[in-house]
């Protein structure tokens, strides 16, 4: 799996998941990807597109929940997992531990989903969709 993470989440934490699960993933923070993280989601959403392949780990509900930000999303082939309310008040080693916690979920869902945006749950393994 390629897994982008975007902007409003700590590169270290992308650098750490990478530490983990590399080589048979690659994850990335968007300013490493592209060399600067003041890009508009205009920007990075159909560039990921055209190369194919990427997921997103995101804080930014308004990419999941606002129209034109979702339809574009899903409009370039991404598969987004979104931190839910709850999880983006926690503590960044909370986030990761969740993370890795339903990381082989992400991975399936990942494998066995063409595109959609995605809530991740704060408990359980069950993804709400937000939008297809």
């Amino acid at each position: 799996m390629k897994l982008l993470v975007d902007h409003n989440l700590p590169p270290r934490l992308a650098v750490a998941l990478n530490a983990i699960f590399e080589p048979e993933h690659s994850i990335i923070a968007l300013r490493d990807k592209f060399g600067r993280s003041d890009l508009k989601d205009e920007e990075w959403i159909p560039a990921l597109g055209r190369e194919g392949g990427w997921a997103v780990l995101s804080a930014d509900m308004n990419i999941a929940k606002k129209r034109p930000s979702r339809e574009l999303f899903v409009r370039a082939g991404l598969v987004g997992f979104f931190f839910s309310p709850s999880m983006q008040k926690w503590p960044l080693s909370r986030q990761a531990a969740r993370v890795l916690t339903i990381w082989p979920q992400m991975v399936s869902h990942m494998n066995t989903t063409a595109n959609g945006v995605f809530e991740m749950p704060a408990s359980g393994t069950k993804f709400r969709t937000i939008g297809r």
